[in-house]
């Protein structure tokens, strides 16, 4: 025989339990009062994003290019520097330049600090992945250019590079969010982007509701992102 009253109970039980999740993890007044914070936050987190994306596939970018010079020497320090920043974590980067070049008389914010450490990350595994795209290209297209009449520099801009950042597109645009999205490691050097407005917020209420709206923040930054990459991949994938 179904037990109506101990239903009943059970409903009540799971209706206090939700309001007290709901007053815990998304309370309408605590994110009322902080929400201009989160927003100021995100207006950092755009900077930072925009800044470490450009500055970091411009420099591996480069970077590929020089090591397609072959000059071995260069090629050898360039090895070292992609390799030394590919080992370290980031946040090892960004507090040892924070914390670290002051010593040496240089004394960056925390923007900055972030900024660089986190481009310098992306430049290093951007230049590997440019320059798989280069090597990739077979040994013939390279003849058969030279054969035409144009130069090193030439075959290289023109028929190899178009080539190569096609291939590059799928690794690059994963690579790419990944590190961006390590702008929330700022927050240890005190930059106010989402994370760092979050946690101070989270702090002064004791309650929990402005990580969620940073959270929130979070994919509404970057899930636009990922959706325009898969769509780049599918765009400019080589047609089977």
């Amino acid at each position: 025989m179904w037990n109506w009253k101990r239903f009943l109970e059970f409903l009540a039980q799971l209706d206090e339990k939700l309001d007290r999740f709901l007053e815990t993890f998304f309370n309408a007044k605590v994110m009322a009062k902080y929400l201009p914070d989160i927003l100021s936050g995100m207006v950092v987190t755009i900077e930072l994003a925009v800044l470490i994306v450009l500055t970091g596939l411009a420099s591996g970018l480069a970077l590929a290019l020089l090591r397609s010079l072959g000059l071995r020497p260069l090629n050898w320090l360039i090895i070292i520097v992609v390799d030394l920043f590919r080992s370290l974590p980031p946040l090892v980067i960004i507090v040892l330049m924070y914390f670290g070049l002051p010593a040496a008389g240089i004394s960056p914010s925390g923007f900055v600090s972030t900024w660089l450490s986190l481009a310098f990350v992306l430049m290093a595994f951007s230049e590997e992945i440019f320059w798989a795209g280069i090597t990739s290209i077979p040994k013939g297209q390279w003849e058969a250019s030279r054969s035409t009449g144009l130069s090193y520099g030439q075959t290289l801009i023109n028929v190899i590079l178009p080539q190569a950042l096609r291939l590059t597109i799928p690794p690059l645009t994963n690579r790419t969010i990944a590190i961006t999205k390590g702008t929330a490691l700022g927050t240890v050097v005190a930059v106010t982007e989402i994370m760092g407005q979050a946690s101070s917020a989270m702090s002064n209420s004791y309650n929990p509701s402005p990580l969620m709206m940073g959270a929130a923040a979070y994919v509404v930054l970057f899930l636009p992102v990922v959706v325009a990459g898969r769509w780049i991949e599918t765009k400019f994938a080589w047609k089977r």
